[in-house]
């Protein structure tokens, strides 16, 4: 089973930048989920697909792997650019486009 290290990505309901600088070990799925009949609920057989681990470097994570012999894979994260414009940017003099009420 192939572990995945990562830095989880920003939620859409997030404004800031919680839980994204720690990185995350979590286990590729083995099996596929099935479905439940009764209920119709997903399943798995799988338990590591509960498992999730952080670590606030990524060195630590891959050091965890080597040590417990785990394969893995690690996926580096997509930096986001600085937001540099201002709310009073709306209204300067040399702005570009057009201001209308």
């Amino acid at each position: 089973m192939v572990a995945r290290i990562y830095k989880p990505a920003k939620n859409a309901m997030q404004s800031g930048q919680a839980k994204t600088k720690r990185w995350c070990l979590d286990y590729e799925p083995e099996a596929a989920r099935s479905t439940e009949p009764l209920m119709g609920w997903t399943s798995s057989s799988d338990m590591r697909s509960q498992l999730k681990l952080f670590f606030a470097e990524k060195e630590d994570a891959v050091a965890y792997c080597e040590k417990n012999g785990i394969p893995y894979t690690v996926q580096e994260p997509h930096e986001r650019k600085p937001k540099t414009i201002s709310y009073s940017d709306n209204f300067k003099f040399g702005r570009i486009g057009h201001w209308t009420h």
